[in-house]
């Protein structure tokens, strides 16, 4: 299907430009308005459609491949690949696949296997090496999840406190997964902030966590953490991602 002419990007600078344009052009990639397989339009129609010069089109086109989005062959164009092709775990193609639309609940159940992976190995890592520095990054964001009063605030809690763990683990190739899981984080709140009771009924498993990684008790850190990912998996396994769509229900104050 034809894609709407977009108005003239950010002329203020060349990297304004490239990502207005990489963000539109991924968007459109992602949600399937550019198919996999299908040519991107020549260059000189990107640079009119998009207003700018052939070194913005160019560069956002290298951006893109180099996330695994398209392919370039010469004198063949530039195709979209295949998805399993993606870097799923980049930060801008995730935020492109969640959007601002309801997220596929089957992309999320598959992001929540990643991070039952990860995160309780970090979380055992964090028993292990966390500086007295990191438990109060933890247990500061533990205190902001408790005093959260509206979605917003208990977003930024959230994704401190996974983030605070995962820098405890001081394992740099784990702090490379740091942009993702802040992605996926809001991503999976949005889905699952309109089941009742969901963010207060996992706190018991977010402090849990909090204390092991305190007592440096490796075990219980992991089996805590595998506990709070562990009880999202099975919300959102069983919620429905149009629901998603309704007003927040009102959480208890603490």
């Amino acid at each position: 299907m034809p894609v709407a002419r977009t108005k003239a990007v950010d002329r203020r600078s060349k990297p304004g430009r490239i990502h207005a344009v990489l963000n539109t052009l991924g968007s459109e990639i992602v949600q399937d308005l550019i198919a996999v397989g299908a040519a991107l339009p020549p260059e000189h129609d990107l640079e009119i459609r998009f207003g700018v010069g052939r070194g913005v089109i160019r560069e956002v086109i290298k951006i893109l491949a180099a996330k695994g989005l398209v392919s370039v062959q010469p004198r063949n164009g530039t195709h979209v690949r295949p998805r399993h092709d993606w870097s799923l775990l980049d930060r801008d193609v995730l935020t492109w696949l969640v959007g601002n639309d309801v997220p596929d609940r089957e992309l999320l159940l598959a992001i929540q296997e990643v991070r039952s992976i990860i995160e309780p190995a970090a979380a055992a890592l964090a028993a292990e090496r966390a500086t007295a520095k990191d438990k109060q990054r933890i247990n500061a964001a533990l205190a902001a999840m408790e005093t959260s009063h509206d979605p917003a605030s208990a977003t930024a809690a959230d994704k401190a406190f996974h983030l605070a763990i995962l820098d405890a683990a001081h394992n740099p190739v784990l702090q490379g997964f740091r942009g993702a899981i802040d992605t996926i984080l809001g991503a999976v709140f949005f889905v699952a902030v309109g089941s009742p009771g969901w963010f207060d009924d996992n706190l018991p498993n977010h402090a849990a966590a909090a204390r092991a990684i305190d007592a440096g008790n490796v075990k219980q850190a992991r089996a805590a953490m595998e506990q709070v990912l562990a009880y999202t998996q099975t919300k959102l396994s069983k919620r429905n991602v149009a629901a998603a769509q309704k007003p927040a229900v009102k959480r208890r104050r603490k």
